[in-house]
């Protein structure tokens, strides 16, 4: 269509006709003279705009779907984020409880046997023939060869080569491991020896290995064994709790009588330890063994005086005539 003066001027006149019906009808409201032409033109375009929204809708929805995408899975990212966040500090809250548990029943034995130590935490295990485990305190913490290292259950081992940050602990399981010890209460000495890694395992088997030096020695079953000490004490300091006598060799005449020791250390999920880096000033002895608990006591069952009779008792007891008492033994009235 050519843009000529009469096409400008029908579009001039279309245009202000449109915008008086529309005053007239926004005035009038309920009551407008246009309103059944309203009605007529959505008779007419009802369909055609229905039809026309079915068709654009999806389109429109998968398009915003599309656009949307980027930012709802940048969400879900945000939180499982948020959400691993969450359980690794719960994670590290529980595990800060324990170790913080540990470490105080670590200072509860070091502080019974008068013990100065480092404390530190076991960060691998030795893959080799050796039974040793890595902790991460090293020279710079004051950590020297030969040093005792415990747990707060007992003896643990002793250090045997030091870095830098990280020491290397030699377990009193370990084969080559050898320990002077004595029994409870008795005193008497002996030695304690690794099993190495057979004696580690849930088969029954026991680590360590007791050689008392005194053959006629009385020992039991249940007895508990210390630390007695090294010269200089290094490597190993006094007092330190060792295990208990989990069943004794019969005697076969030697100089010497072997035990097998349960220690009370459990070697395989060693964690918090302390390294003794200034041994006690006097030998604490068995001050450091936890007490022994009490045996439960059997109640002794109540029984009658009737049902403590044996049956010939009863059957004798029965059989026998009773013997009435005579006039002259029965009192009378008078008395």
């Amino acid at each position: 269509m050519k843009d000529t003066r009469r096409t400008r001027m029908v579009l001039g006149v279309l245009l202000v006709v449109a915008l008086t019906m529309i005053t007239v009808d926004y005035r009038g409201g309920a009551d407008s003279p246009l309103r059944g032409l309203r009605g007529l033109g959505a008779t007419v375009f009802g369909p055609v705009e229905r039809a026309s929204a079915s068709v654009v809708r999806p389109v429109g929805n998968a398009f915003d779907a599309i656009t949307d995408a980027p930012g709802e899975r940048r969400r879900a990212d945000r939180l499982a984020r948020e959400n691993q966040k969450l359980r690794e500090q719960l994670r590290s809250s529980r595990l800060d409880k324990d170790k913080s548990a540990q470490l105080e029943r670590l200072l509860g034995t070091a502080g019974m046997g008068g013990y100065k130590i480092r404390a530190a935490q076991v960060i691998s295990a030795g893959q080799g023939f050796e039974d040793t485990v890595t902790i991460d305190a090293g020279s710079r913490a004051g950590i020297k060869p030969d040093m005792t290292v415990i747990s707060a259950a007992g003896l643990v081992g002793r250090v045997t080569r030091v870095g830098p940050a990280t020491s290397t602990v030699l377990l009193a399981t370990d084969q080559t491991s050898s320990i002077g010890s004595r029994l409870e209460a008795s005193k008497e000495i002996g030695i304690v020896q690794g099993r190495g890694r057979r004696g580690l395992g849930g088969g029954g088997d026991t680590p360590l290995r007791f050689q008392l030096l005194d053959a006629a020695a009385p020992i039991q079953v249940g007895q508990r064994i210390v630390t007695l000490g090294s010269q200089g004490q290094r490597p190993y300091v006094p007092g330190v709790p060792i295990g208990e006598v989990a069943r004794i060799e019969k005697a076969t005449g030697g100089l010497t009588r072997t035990a097998y020791v349960r220690p009370f250390v459990k070697f395989t999920s060693l964690d918090v330890v302390g390294v003794v880096v200034a041994p006690p000033k006097t030998d604490p002895r068995d001050a450091v063994l936890p007490p022994k608990p009490k045996p439960p006591a059997t109640p002794s069952p109540s029984t009658s005086p009737e049902a403590s009779k044996s049956p010939k008792a009863r059957e004798s007891g029965d059989a026998r005539p009773r013997r009435s008492a005579s006039p002259s033994t029965q009192p009378s009235a008078r008395d």
